[in-house]
């Protein structure tokens, strides 16, 4: 594990590197320490999602092929324990069914090789940035739904009401555009990260079960479907 000694507290990322090639993995540190970020780095899947549940890391870039345990079983387990770091995936597997099976694990970003350091460095600065844009605000209300960021916490009428990282960052997301439409292409682009329509049902199935969790049991259902539009939360009828 190795990290850079001179980072800048007011700019460094702590990234974490999880790659099996010695000499890829000794390219990527130097350059993320030459611009300034702090990276520890895991040469197995196994070893990665260890430091990724003891560690606080700012992003995670992770290979899809790993031994002992595969980068996308890395990406699943950790969102499956409620870790919401931000995870771009580096694959030699570039094909569309590729980058759509390695987001569904749980991947904020999908960047297949060859390529280009620069690009890789802004995609991290990105996802970086989309904690820190989203940061300014840590407690989202609406009638008496609250979501607090912090504690990763949602509760309606005062009763805890537990969710799925994804279904936690749909409801994220929605209650940030709360009284606006949020369309289709803003969930896909914003929530799955797909900047192409895979033509699945998956936002219609994460919605209703979304509402059956936050609007069940209640009288005034606060996630309303704007027809041909998308999807808005609210008080009261649409």
């Amino acid at each position: 594990m190795t990290a850079n000694l001179d980072p800048d507290p007011l700019t460094a990322m702590r990234l974490l590197l999880v790659e099996d090639d010695r000499d890829a993995a000794e390219y990527l540190r130097k350059a993320f320490r030459e611009a300034g970020h702090v990276v520890d780095l895991a040469a197995d899947g196994e070893v990665g999602l260890a430091l990724a549940l003891d560690g606080k890391y700012d992003v995670m870039v992770v290979d899809r092929m790993l031994p002992v345990r595969d980068g996308l079983s890395l990406v699943t387990e950790l969102r499956g324990r409620g870790h919401t770091t931000p995870v771009l995936i580096l694959s030699a597997l570039g094909q569309v069914d590729d980058r759509v099976q390695g987001l569904r694990a749980g991947g904020d970003d999908y960047l297949p090789k060859p390529y280009a350091f620069t690009e890789l460095l802004a995609r991290v600065e990105a996802l970086s940035r989309r904690g820190v844009t989203q940061g300014a605000e840590t407690v989202y209300k609406v009638a008496d739904l609250e979501l607090d960021r912090l504690a990763h916490r949602v509760a309606r009428g005062g009763k805890e009401i537990p969710l799925q990282p994804r279904e936690f960052r749909l409801l994220e997301y929605l209650l940030r555009h709360a009284g606006q439409v949020v369309t289709r292409t803003m969930l896909l682009e914003n929530v799955w990260d797909y900047h192409f329509d895979p033509q699945t049902n998956v936002i219609d199935v994460h919605v209703s079960r979304l509402r059956s969790k936050i609007d069940k049991g209640f009288d005034v259902p606060l996630i309303h479907t704007v027809r041909g539009a998308g999807y808005m939360v609210r008080a009261g009828a649409a």
